[in-house]
């Protein structure tokens, strides 16, 4: 799921999709406990998914702007010569 299809959902959308991934996550989470999983994995993706819906839905609720901020460039050190000339 991709942060740009989030940002088109309505806030109750996002808090549906956000119940639903939480119950699959106790479920896999579960029967893990119980036997081997076919996709481990899922969890990952699952967690991840929870993680970016809650981000942009709370980034709705500030009404901060969709596009991330610019990063801000690091500084190159600087060289010094060696002292042993």
């Amino acid at each position: 799921m991709l942060a740009s299809e989030i940002r088109e959902m309505a806030p109750s959308d996002i808090q549906a999709r956000i119940a639903e991934l939480e119950e699959e996550r106790f479920r896999l989470r579960f029967r893990s406990a119980t036997e081997q999983l076919e996709e481990p994995l899922r969890l990952r993706a699952i967690r991840r998914d929870i993680a970016r819906l809650k981000t942009v839905l709370r980034q709705q609720e500030l009404g901060q702007s969709t596009t991330p901020a610019a990063a801000p460039k690091k500084r190159a050190a600087k060289k010094t010569a060696s002292a042993g000339k």
